[in-house]
């Protein structure tokens, strides 16, 4: 019976080779061409599964010849560290949503979803970079839309500035309109053309008012009533994400830290599909 590390590998590719255009690209060409996207994305998500650092990772690789194979190369033929840092940039970031798309179609979807937001520590810049960029947050505000049933992370949206809940929720829920059925979120997003854009693409909003009055408190009453409990599965997905994988961006450019948060996301729904039906 294969390890649960040979399977998440394998799926991990397989999500990589679906997220470039085409057939599938050799996994290393000798001289400029180098080695296809998917391996370094394949190889992105090893990272985040396994908890390494870049030099560390691939010399553990270089120890796992089952794992090399899957990846479709050797142990004299895995990328240098360097490379993998390197090329982490150059990918588009259509290719990492694309895994993470690719990652909440492994499961079956319940009929309630919820979105939430909070901050993700990032680790210092280098002084030069912060300078340079204006680099002067501490935290990624980071919203997860997550269905409740499963606990899979449909969606991410990351932020280096401050935007209003509502803003950002519905720039969020319109990519994901054939995913929804209702959404459950807390007063942070209580924008009233919310709620109506919702209902006419036949969502129902559980999104309590912050300032109610009377008709309003009844109305409140009546969604914490349904299923709007189930909102705090978001909370509990942000807890998990945290403690499985890490509390702190590592990456020192905000567009590699929204990749790493992208793929922190896809490797968690590979993860728990892959204890839960043992693919």
């Amino acid at each position: 019976m294969q390890t649960k590390t040979a399977r998440f590998t394998k799926t991990v590719v397989s999500l990589a080779q679906k997220a470039v255009a085409g057939d599938p690209e050799p996994a290393y060409r000798p001289g400029k061409d180098g080695y296809a996207d998917w391996v370094i994305l394949a190889i992105q998500g090893l990272k985040e599964y396994l908890g390494h650092p870049y030099r560390k990772l691939l010399d553990v690789l270089k120890e796992m010849p089952q794992v090399a194979k899957i990846l479709e190369l050797t142990a004299e033929t895995l990328p240098h560290f360097s490379t993998v840092c390197t090329r982490k940039q150059e990918i588009p970031m259509k290719r990492w949503r694309t895994i993470l798309d690719s990652s909440a179609d492994l499961y079956e979807l319940g009929d309630v979803q919820a979105i939430d937001a909070t901050g993700v520590d990032r680790v210092q810049a280098s002084q030069h970079y912060a300078k340079r960029t204006d680099y002067t947050f501490e935290a990624v505000k980071t919203t997860l839309l997550v269905d409740c049933e499963t606990s899979a992370i449909l969606d991410i949206h990351c932020s280096m500035k401050q935007p209003h809940d509502t803003q950002v929720g519905w720039q969020v829920l319109v990519r994901n309109l054939d995913e929804l059925a209702t959404v459950a979120a807390d007063k942070g997003y209580d924008w009233e053309e919310l709620r109506t854009r919702l209902r006419a693409e036949s969502i129902t909003p559980l999104i309590p008012q912050r300032d109610p009055g009377m008709r309003g408190w009844a109305r409140n009453l009546l969604i914490k009533d349904r299923a709007y409990h189930q909102r705090s599965n978001a909370e509990s997905v942000f807890f998990g994400l945290r403690r499985r994988y890490g509390e702190t961006l590592w990456s020192r450019t905000w567009f590699g830290q929204f990749r790493e948060l992208v793929m922190k996301s896809a490797v968690r729904n590979i993860e728990r599909a892959i204890e839960d039906s043992h693919l």
